[in-house]
């Protein structure tokens, strides 16, 4: 029987914050309100910018909203199956490591409040979610490995 850690326990509560947020940010993507909201960081990034010239705005929020959705029930999966946490953290740092990307191309990200340099918090929480997504592709890695050695 595996005994829980206290770090065990602060990954679990790490994880849950970023199944919460991906779960709630991704059912908000399907309102026009979040569609129009996203569509500056999109529109000008320079790798999936395009998707505006294919899709509408609407469209692509959709489209982004169930990429969220399906990653975090992936990562709430990868609890029980480890092995499923390896692909899962992999879907989910891509998805924080775009919208980290946000900060370097989208204008006006950037500003100076009373000498102060800050930029859109919003966007870089997402490094703490990077890592605890690396830490769930990192189990579901060694759960793999465990499952070759036993096989």
């Amino acid at each position: 029987m595996h005994n829980k850690t206290p770090h065990d326990l602060g990954y679990l509560i790490g994880l849950f914050g970023v199944v919460a947020t991906l779960l709630w940010i991704g059912i908000f993507k399907y309102t026009p309100t979040e569609a129009l909201q996203i569509k500056p960081l999109i529109e000008n990034h320079p790798l999936i910018s395009w998707m505006y010239h294919v899709f509408s705005v609407q469209f692509v929020s959709n489209l982004i909203g169930t990429f969220e959705i399906f990653t975090a029930l992936m990562l709430i999966v990868s609890i029980k199956k480890p092995h499923v946490g390896y692909y899962a953290g992999a879907v989910a740092s891509l998805i924080f490591v775009v919208t980290l990307s946000f900060i370097l191309t989208t204008p006006g990200t950037f500003k100076v409040v009373d000498g102060v340099p800050l930029t859109d918090f919003f966007l870089f929480k997402d490094i703490v979610f990077l890592g605890i997504t690396l830490i769930t592709m990192q189990k579901g890695h060694q759960a793999i490995q465990a499952r070759r050695q036993t096989a």
